[in-house]
């Protein structure tokens, strides 16, 4: 016989070296490995072998709870609650069930389990035997919860439920920990804003992992009022309640009785519990646990455990609701404070603007273009400080404030910039604000003629059509609001045919934690590999490939392009 690591003649030894197995380890009727006291496997038997399909030799000198306990999922199992560990370090002799082993293709056998301590007088360790279970001994996995995992679940649920505020990540992080820990299928029925009632989820563990049954989401009827079947009352707001296939057998008396006998169809839900989603004012939804026939059905002592995740479930919905309204209400009224870019002979011109991830305000980035009485076109990008309503009343007044002070006065763009902030200072509570002014003129025989001033905000980029790209770092001066007054400088420039010009705000070159040097080639470096496509392209290619994954600020972005008489102008204008 062969030994799985070094043994004396009197018992296992550490594996630090080769050495023969010792008989009476392959002479055990059932798998077996033996552990030291830091739990560190040091042997492991043929049988062992066979039923993890895992070499002796991938195990030896690993530690036994790390390589191979885990729960029904395959996920790794906490220590904490591992009772071979806990017999182990007691030193008492103890048995059970309901563990899993992971086998070598990934898999997990669940397994009966002996533990048992040794001691040679030289060294001390473990002796864990087991054989497998087949699928009616492993047990259910929905058993009672304990105390103790009932407040994890609810702890887990509280994190998880409220880290997100988008309403179908809320639906897919619940029925996530609860199938399989509590029910073989979790179903979500939620009540639009419109009133209407939508199948979100019917989910159920298939190959070891999650899968919703699409045939079997979508609309459903309307909610009868008269009802009193146990989805048709979750779904007003009614106490929770069992229900298993028998509960629609009967004459359907509404649209969603059907919905429900053909869901109990086909899943072979045989026990279920359906308890109402309530937010702060109105029923949000219905959430369903099922369970198939190899499982302990419910019970009326479930109920008010249901009752517990769905209040949960119920309030991160809400704040889901209330968020998603705030930022369409944002998002809408941003869209309609930012202008759209004019038309303009032998230019192309477009322009985007991404709120920042994570707000659900507007935001003080905006970008302008429009054409002046005497021809030339004005170009303007700027930011507000603040992420708040305050900072877009700003914006709009600084926006209009410049279009009647650049339409009115045929004066170079320093000069309208420094009756901008002379006139700023006098708004109340008016924000620091960065922008660049520029005036685009087509001069007979030399091209467009680029004259800016910036006042304080990152430097327009400059690409050639053969995809040099440049900072324009001249005409830089103070940003708005310090109350600092000094001459602002004007310069000028010929854009060449073909070549891109690029107003951003500082979102797009911005990260934390890293400087402001590494923002400015990273996006220097991408605009001119992407100098050759089409202006669009360039600006979403650009949007995509430059912006920092860290970001959390606005972006607003105006790009143009200078073209000959053969290339059609065009001009576009997104929020995101």
């Amino acid at each position: 016989m062969r030994l799985h690591g070094p043994s004396t003649p009197d018992g296992p030894a550490p594996a630090d070296g080769p050495g023969p197995r010792s008989a009476w380890l392959d002479s055990l009727a059932c798998a077996a490995y033996l552990a030291d006291e830091q739990g560190i496997v040091t042997a492991v038997n043929s049988m062992a072998e066979q039923l993890l399909d895992r070499p002796a030799a991938e195990l030896l000198g690993q530690d036994a709870h790390q390589a191979l306990h885990r729960n029904a999922l395959g996920q790794p199992a906490p220590r904490s609650e591992c009772p071979i560990r806990h017999a182990a370090l007691a030193n008492r002799t103890t048995q059970g069930g309901g563990l899993w082993f992971e086998r070598g293709d990934g898999s997990v056998a669940p397994v009966a389990w002996l533990v048992t301590g040794y001691d040679d007088g030289s060294r001390q360790g473990t002796i864990a035997l087991f054989h497998p279970l087949d699928d009616t001994e492993a047990g259910s996995l929905q058993d009672p919860l304990s105390e103790l995992e009932r407040l994890a679940l609810f702890a887990e649920l509280t994190t998880q439920l409220t880290s997100t505020m988008d309403a179908d990540e809320v639906t897919n992080r619940l029925v996530r920990l609860l199938v399989p820990r509590l029910a073989d299928w979790a179903v979500v029925d939620l009540i639009t804003e419109a009133g209407e009632v939508w199948r979100r989820a019917v989910v159920h563990v298939e190959d070891g992992d999650l899968k919703n049954q699409e045939h079997l989401v979508g609309p459903m009827p309307a909610v009868p009022q008269e009802s009193q079947l146990p989805l048709s009352r979750a779904l007003r707001g009614a106490a929770s309640a069992l229900a298993g296939p028998e509960t629609y057998q009967g004459d359907p008396d509404s649209g969603i009785a059907v919905e429900q006998a053909r869901l109990f169809a086909a899943t072979g839900i045989q026990s279920a519990i359906i308890g109402p989603i309530r937010g702060l004012r109105d029923a949000l939804g219905a959430l369903t646990l099922g369970r198939c026939e190899d499982s302990h059905p419910f019970t009326t002592a479930d109920l008010p455990l249901l009752e517990e995740i769905t209040r949960r479930a119920g309030l991160a919905l809400d704040n889901a609701r209330l968020y998603g309204r705030q930022r369409k209400v944002s998002e809408t009224m941003q869209r309609h404070l930012l202008p759209q870019l004019p038309r303009v002979p032998d230019l192309q011109m477009t322009a985007r603007y991404v709120p920042a991830p994570d707000a659900s305000q507007v935001g003080g980035d905006w970008y302008d273009a429009f054409v002046l009485p005497d021809g030339a076109t004005a170009l303007v990008i700027g930011d507000v400080v603040g992420h708040d309503l305050d900072a877009a009343a700003d914006m709009a007044q600084l926006r209009n404030m410049l279009r009647a002070y650049a339409f009115s006065e045929q004066k170079p763009p320093s000069k309208i910039v420094e009756w901008l902030d002379q006139a700023a200072m006098q708004l109340s509570g008016t924000d620091l604000a960065t922008l660049v002014l520029a005036r685009l003129t087509n001069v007979e025989s030399l091209g467009w003629e680029l004259t800016w001033t910036n006042a304080g905000h990152p430097p327009p980029l400059f690409i050639t059509h053969e995809g040099v790209a440049q900072y324009l770092t001249d005409g830089h001066g103070m940003l708005l609001g310090t109350g600092v007054w000094e001459p602002r400088p004007d310069v000028s420039l010929l854009l060449p045919p073909g070549a891109t010009l690029l107003l951003y705000t500082d979102g797009l070159i911005e990260e934390p934690g890293a400087s402001l040097d590494e923002g400015l080639d990273r996006l220097s470096r991408q605009a001119a590999a992407l100098s050759h496509h089409s202006l669009d392209t360039f600006t979403d290619q650009l949007l995509a490939r430059a912006r920092p994954a860290a970001n959390e600020d606005d972006i607003a972005l105006l790009a143009l392009r200078t073209t000959d008489n053969s290339e059609r102008p065009r001009c576009s204008g997104r929020l995101y």
